[in-house]
């Protein structure tokens, strides 16, 4: 029963007090950031502002942007490390040596330890690392190593050493068991021993105002004066006690910081009067701090046994968060009667007189708003309106939705609130509220601003804006003026502000006003100009003092009579804890504001200065298809690189917060292009000089000096001297191909012509030739037809001749007839008669002509026979007596028959020729062909 009981009280307990406290900035790096092991040893930052972290897998370096992991060459832990000059020195498992960059800004690892092998004791590790009077001291537990830069002695003790510290040129050396030792020239020399002391762990020696302050783990600090040991009135003692001590720095102001084993870090004042408690419960990824580090700007980085931190203790702005999820998303914060009030998206907390988280009963829900009027605190709740006294609170109005409330100008003790389902009048009467609804405005009103006594503006908590008129009395509204469209960029997520008595909007597309004179909205050059168009305000901080929040996620305080911002919040954590949309900055008090936030809120000094500075960024590596390059010189002769290769430049500005960089090639443009990451890589180049000029930015405007590079893209061989070579040989063997082929073509066309005229001479002379043989078949034929009228006649002639000769032969036989009796002998008349036949009718006589008659007539006879069968040799004798042109007359003689005869023996033969009557017998034989 009474642990039954013991339960239910703690957990009321929790339930109502969320145990969180305000803290510094915290920035945590998790495991899943850096990639390496999860237990952080120690940690360093260097001059050029780089963290290196000693981790369980190697040492980890960041540079504000990326993380980089390196391993030792055995792969082992890294127990140590510290950066002097730029060179990380590192103590490992029975190794230690330092990491240098290279000529091509790679970090490489040189080994001490491998100098000394014959001495260095085994399983040692090195824990510590102290750079003293030009020298580098490597702790382990049972030696210390001496580096002068040029060979590694070791110094022995016979207790375990816990720590080295260096105190206005000495360095002390501090034992379990045999107290604190002092480095003299080469030897350890006691320095100072108490039994107190003895199986102690001192963490740390420090001077404080002239005494020597000994911080040890379990036992608390003592101080150290003129060998006089004594304890320390700090009230941090207890808790060092309590969660034992590990680590211990001093800040540039005295202040204290402890980082302990089991709750994390502890800062007070130079007193050792406790500041800030900062572990698990209000930001820190894990309680036990394995490593600390104050860097030159104040700042503190944990090494943690799960996790790195980065805490900024230069910073006078302080969160209060709530890890444990009770309070939820922060709409609201105000003091009222010396205690902070917080409305969430879960309900009313408040703050009480040890910082606590405390509950306000009957809360649940959302808070929109808190309003102290009138010495009184409004809280405008989803359930309606109520008033808070202390941890009590008292409904005055149930109109659900109380957004905000407006005082109504030149008239006392009468409001005018925003909710859910329109617009409410606040009034008080007698010393009590009177709560009246006005009526037609049942819109949810979610911004409210007066333009003059009886007019307002009213902004849809989604889409639209209207002005309201209210009656004298403000008993009602009169009207309601829908401005959608009159002139309006955007309907949604309209913002209302009365700025020096204008009435302006901030829409998605920039800022704009309204113009009583046209009654219109118009847009407001002045803030767009001044604030920036995707810039908006998200408090009242003052009538001119207010706090402005860019898109990009920067917050600002501006000032409408200087141009100088105020105060400048730039931190990457707050981004991812904006309650988007509802974003509000309240006052404290003066000078003293408070940013809600997701689970917590921030609380802000306007008067602290704006110290934030980018630096020039420095080019880390530069690589060529992958391979490194040579960095020295790299600035003054710049790169060159061939035709399609990338080049890959790795770029850092580690002492800058904040940033991100960004390149401009001003040769293609004026344009400066974001860079994701740390690395920037170009490709496809054009062969060509150019300049690429980087720089760094945090959103705000605000960018370093710019940093150039000269790089000169080779050009591709086809447009380089071997290119230009070669196509000068190209062309000369074009010219000479192109000669000799034109030569070949001219030969050939040469050849071809030649060919062509011969070709027309031969046909020419073929032709010439055809018709000399034309000429001399003609002439031939002449000839022929010369000599065949030659013959013919020598023909006719014989023919005549014959014709004469038979004549004469008739003549003489008929006058031999006649006178036949005067021949004494018959028989010599018979044979002179017989003689006279033989020779009138000699057969062989007509084969001569015939046979002569067919050379001149060549194949008349066949023709004529081939086309006329039935003639008769008598008949062709006629026909070629009348082929030679004879008349009958001198055709009767040959045939031996009359004239008469020949006459009749034509018109036959013409009858055989089968000729028609108008057709010459004579033309027909003359013409006729086969």
């Amino acid at each position: 029963m009474n642990k039954l009981s013991f339960f239910f009280i703690f957990f009321f307990l929790f339930s109502t007090h969320c145990y969180s406290q305000f803290t510094p900035s915290i920035h945590n790096y998790t495991l899943a950031e850096y990639k390496a092991g999860n237990q952080n040893w120690d940690i360093t930052r260097a001059n050029d502002g780089k963290v290196y972290v000693a981790n369980n897998s190697g040492l980890l370096e960041y540079d504000g942007l990326v993380w980089k992991f390196h391993q030792l060459p055995n792969k082992t832990i890294v127990r140590s490390v510290l950066s002097v000059n730029n060179i990380v020195y590192t103590g490992s498992y029975e190794e230690f040596g330092y990491w240098k960059r290279n000529e091509f800004g790679f970090l490489k690892y040189y080994s001490l330890s491998d100098t000394i092998l014959d001495i260095i004791s085994p399983n040692e590790e090195i824990w510590e690392i102290v750079n003293f009077d030009d020298k580098i001291i490597f702790r382990s537990f049972s030696n210390i190593y001496v580096y002068d830069f040029e060979t590694v002695r070791q110094l022995h003790t016979n207790s375990v050493i816990i720590s080295c510290n260096v105190i206005n040129d000495n360095l002390y050396i501090s034992t379990l068991n045999e107290g604190v030792f002092l480095l003299k020239d080469k030897d350890l020399e006691l320095f100072y021993f108490n039994e107190l002391l003895k199986d102690t762990k001192i963490i740390s020696v420090s001077n404080y105002g002239g005494k020597l302050l000994l911080m040890t783990s379990l036992k608390g600090s003592f101080f150290l004066d003129e060998h006089n040991l004594k304890p320390t009135n700090f009230e941090i003692n207890e808790q060092i006690k309590l969660h034992q001590l590990n680590h211990f720095s001093v800040l540039s102001n005295g202040d204290m910081v402890f980082g302990t084993i089991k709750d994390g870090v502890f800062l007070s004042d130079k007193s050792g009067n406790l500041k800030y408690h900062i572990s698990k419960e209000n930001g820190l990824l894990n309680n036990t701090v394995l490593a600390q580090s104050i860097d030159s700007t104040d700042n503190l980085w944990l090494g943690l046994d799960n996790g790195i931190a980065h805490i900024q203790l230069s910073s006078s702005n302080y969160f209060f968060n709530d890890v444990s999820g009770k309070l939820g998303a922060v709409y609201d914060i105000v003091e009222f009667k010396d205690t902070i009030y917080i409305g969430t998206n879960t309900g009313l907390f408040l703050l009480d007189e040890f910082d606590k988280l405390q509950f306000v009963e009957g809360s649940q829900g959302q808070v929109w708003d808190l309003k102290i009027i009138d010495d009184e605190l409004f809280c405008g709740h989803n359930e309606g309106t109520f008033l808070v006294n202390k941890k009590t609170i008292n409904f005055i109005s149930r109109y659900t939705g109380g957004y905000t409330i407006r005082k109504v100008p030149e008239k006392e003790n009468t409001y005018i609130q925003g909710t859910y389902s329109g617009l409410v009048k606040f009034e008080k009467i007698d010393g009590k509220w009177e709560v009246k609804h006005l009526g037609k405005t049942t819109i949810p009103s979610k911004s409210l601003v007066f333009e003059n006594a009886n007019t307002a503006w009213v902004a849809h908590a989604t889409k639209g804006i209207y002005r309201v008129i209210f009656d004298e009395n403000y008993d009602s509204v009169t009207s309601i003026i829908d401005y959608r469209k009159k002139g309006i960029h955007s309907d949604y997520n309209v913002r209302l502000y009365n700025i020096k008595n204008a009435i302006c909007f901030k829409t998605n597309e920039g800022w704009q006003k309204y113009e009583p004179i046209i009654d219109s909205i118009t847009p407001y050059n002045l803030l767009n100009d001044k604030l920036g168009k995707g810039s908006y305000i998200i408090s009242g901080v003052s009538k001119d003092l207010f706090a402005l929040k860019d898109k990009s996620g920067y917050i600002k305080f501006k000032s409408f009579s200087d141009d100088e911002d105020k105060l400048f919040l730039n931190d990457r954590s707050l981004k991812n804890r904006y309650i988007i949309g509802y974003e509000n900055m309240s006052t404290i008090r003066d000078s003293v504001y408070a940013l809600s936030l997701d689970n917590g809120f921030m609380m802000i000094n306007n008067t602290s200065a704006n110290t934030t500075n980018l630096y020039r960024p420095n080019i880390e590596s530069i690589a060529v298809n992958g391979v490194l390059i040579s960095l020295s010189n790299i600035y003054k002769e710049g790169v060159r690189f061939n035709f399609n290769e990338n080049i890959a430049i790795e770029l850092t500005s580690s002492k800058s917060t904040n940033y991100f960089l960004e390149y401009n090639i001003p040769e293609t443009d004026d344009i400066w292009y974001k860079i994701e990451g740390s690395t920037v890589e170009f490709s496809n180049l054009i062969d060509g000089e150019y300049t690429f000029a980087f720089r760094i930015n945090d959103n705000s405007g605000k960018v370093s000096p710019v940093t150039s590079i000269k790089i000169d893209v080779l050009p591709p061989w086809y447009r380089d001297t071997i290119g230009f070579v070669l196509y000068n040989l190209l062309a000369a063997m074009i010219v000479v191909i192109f000669y000799t082929m034109h030569n070949r073509k001219v030969a050939k066309e040469q050849h071809l012509i030649k060919i062509k005229y011969q070709k027309e001479q031969e046909k020419l002379l073929r032709e010439k030739t055809l018709e000399n043989e034309k000429q001399m078949v003609q002439l031939k034929n002449e000839s022929l037809q010369n000599e065949i009228k030659l013959k013919s006649k020598q023909l006719a002639n014989n023919a005549m001749a014959l014709v004469k000769k038979n004549e004469t032969l008739q003549d003489i036989k008929n006058e031999l007839q006649v006178n036949k009796d005067g021949f004494s002998n018959y028989y010599s008349y018979k044979k002179l008669v017989k003689k006279l036949d033989n020779s009138i009718v000699l057969k062989d006589e007509w084969e001569v002509f015939e046979n002569n008659f067919s050379q001149v007539h060549d194949e008349f006879f066949e023709i004529l026979k081939a086309k006329h069968s039935s003639l008769k040799p008598k008949d062709l004798k006629m026909c070629a007596y009348i082929k030679m042109n004879l008349s009958s007359k001198e055709i009767a003689p040959l045939m031996n028959i009359s004239v008469r005869g020949v006459e009749t023996h034509r018109y036959r033969l013409k009858k055989k020729l089968d000729l028609e009557n108008d057709i010459s017998l004579v033309d027909y034989l003359l013409n006729i062909k086969n």
